[in-house]
């Protein structure tokens, strides 16, 4: 059965959401995660009935995706059990059916069809919801119920505005707006003012506005450069609107979003318009004015939230998912411009090319709590450990001047690499991810980052798998699912996910330096020795495996060898 919207499951103190994918306990939501949710719905769209292990795993994941399914699935069910404060040794809710599946024991689920009520309401029927059993009790309604009503509500008012934007249709068109489920490719921004200051700028500052939403998903642009380079152009390449259009249907995104900037005399004009990447036709188009360059900022800030407001995001999280441009960045454009070609530079061309860049935008700016933030990451892979704590240290103390996400990731990074809290650190993830279900990047921190520092390898592979499953084609993400099953000894899983990654083409020289990890836990001279020739040619790598292999050499008790390593270039 596929699942439907407008349909709440009710049993005990719980009511699902399937739409919403929302868990409420006598009317408070209970975090819970997209699979184990997933899996509560397939549960109760069964009830009494046992579903089997295969059902689940189509149910659960796509077929052409890989995962460590039993282990994934045990994960699933526990994350669900301690949701509903459940008992594998003595369930109320899910029994376990050895070699076979899962079943849910509650017998008195109710299916309620709440945009149907909500018909019923407007029209004066009483009828009951449809239930699962055939002898329901009627449900009144109690604190526990009230979320219900809230459903029932909202369906009314979304009847009533339907009803509205059917009588006003002969004057306006009413765009489609998008999903929860879309993806955005953002263009760069067309600049016929002449001033430099704008280029690339636009784009960063857009960029962290639609980065807050929880709603909007923004194509990253690693992505966008792995497909640059199946155009056949360099990864550097403006996205000009037709560029743009091409990525979009390349990675079968929604829409671009197209930005320009004009002056008009004193003023400035701002322009942002979402263009269907197929058709081509405009979806929504918004614009702001700005008094002078000082103001271009603002106006940025307004376009942002409008084409939010017009795709389809609610007032809501707009409201609560909104800190203005200028205190989640810099109201600085010059160094928003410098701390833009950081984070192109290290895309592109690693730390050492990006580090001054985002100097130069604390310089410009002394309270940019992100440019600090990535400092002090940097700091760290570059082995200045006390710089990487001043820097860390002073991002967490403006982190009110970041974004919601950012101040979570701050957070994060303050308390795994200055004061050592790493339970502060999993609770800042965790709330990032309650607050961002479709972001990868809290799971990909959590599993490399933070987990494996107190030994929670086994969650450093659920929130690594998580990540891989949020961002398939992110090639980092499967060095680090390899290296936390590595920890495991679950050297199968490990080899599997690398020919994952090499099935898709993907590669980051990280994943070979895991793989010669693997390959020195299994005593195979011949992977280290491949792996290491792979890294050996590459800058910066060279000199980490010429360290590795003297290491391999002496737990092996080859000293000598490991006194002798011939130096390489790099």
């Amino acid at each position: 059965m596929q699942t439907q919207p407008g349909i709440v499951y009710q049993f005990g103190p719980f009511e699902v959401n399937v739409a919403s994918r929302e868990l409420l306990k006598n009317g408070r939501r209970i975090k819970l995660q997209e699979q184990p949710c997933r899996l509560l719905v397939a549960l109760l769209e069964n009830s009494g009935e046992v579903i089997s292990r295969d059902e689940l795993r189509t149910r659960l994941w796509p077929h052409d995706m890989f995962v460590d399914f039993d282990g994934s699935l045990r994960v699933a069910v526990r994350k669900l059990r301690e949701a509903l404060d459940d008992n594998a040794e003595d369930p109320r809710y899910i029994e376990t059916i050895p070699k076979r599946g899962y079943r849910f024991l509650v017998p008195e689920v109710r299916r309620v069809d709440v945009a149907y009520q909500a018909a019923q309401v407007t029209t004066g029927s009483g009828e009951d919801p449809e239930p699962l059993e055939k002898d329901p009790t009627p449900v009144a309604v109690s604190p526990g119920r009230v979320p219900l009503l809230k459903y029932a509500i909202a369906a009314v008012a979304v009847l009533l505005l339907t009803a509205g934007v059917v009588f006003l249709r002969q004057k306006r068109v009413q765009a489609k707006p998008l999903t929860d489920k879309d993806v955005l490719v953002l263009a760069d921004f067309a600049n016929t003012t002449g001033e430099p200051v704008f280029d690339g700028t636009l784009r960063q500052g857009l960029a962290v506005q639609l980065e807050q939403s929880p709603f909007l998903s923004i194509i990253p642009d690693e992505k966008i450069q792995q497909t640059l380079g199946l155009m056949g152009q360099p990864v550097d390449t403006k996205l000009i609107p037709a560029i743009a259009r091409e990525v979009c249907q390349r990675t079968a995104s929604a829409a671009v979003l197209d930005g320009s900037i004009a002056r008009i005399g004193t003023q400035y004009l701002l322009m942002l318009k979402a263009v269907n990447c197929e058709s081509g036709k405009t979806l929504v188009s918004t614009e702001a004015k700005a008094s002078d360059e000082n103001h271009v900022l603002d106006a940025l800030g307004n376009v942002s939230v409008e084409i939010r407001n017009e795709l389809g995001e609610s007032l809501s999280t707009i409201q609560k998912f909104d800190t203005p441009l200028e205190q989640a960045t810099t109201p600085s454009l010059e160094a928003l411009k410098a701390y833009s070609s950081g984070t192109q530079a290290l895309r592109t061309k690693g730390p050492d090319a990006a580090a001054p860049f985002f100097k130069h935008a604390v310089e410009l700016d002394p309270n940019f709590a992100v440019a600090y933030a990535y400092l002090g990451v940097m700091a760290s892979t570059t082995l200045e450990p006390s710089l990487s704590v001043d820097y860390r240290t002073k991002a967490f103390e403006l982190r009110d001047r970041a974004s919601e996400a950012e101040k979570y990731w701050i957070t994060a990074t303050y308390h795994k690499g200055v004061t050592g809290n790493i339970p502060k650190a999993i609770e800042a993830c965790d709330l990032w991810i309650q607050d961002y279900p479709r972001s990868e990047m809290p799971h990909l921190y959590l599993g490399a980052a933070v987990l494996p520092v107190v030994g929670q390898n086994e969650r450093a592979v659920e929130e690594s798998v998580e990540g891989i499953r949020l961002r398939p084609d992110y090639a980092i993400a499967y060095g680090f699912a390899i290296r936390a099953y590595t920890a495991l000894n679950h050297y199968d899983e490990a080899k599997a996910t690398y020919a994952q990654a090499l099935e898709r083409k993907l590669h980051t020289p990280f994943i070979d330096r895991v793989m010669y990890e693997l390959a020195f836990a299994e005593n195979d001279t011949a992977g280290t020795a491949q792996h290491a020739a792979k890294l050996e040619a590459l800058p910066r790598f060279g000199h980490q495996m010429l360290s590795m292999e003297g290491d391999t050499a002496a737990y092996s008790g080859h000293l000598n060898d490991a006194r002798t390593q011939p130096p390489r270039d790099g």
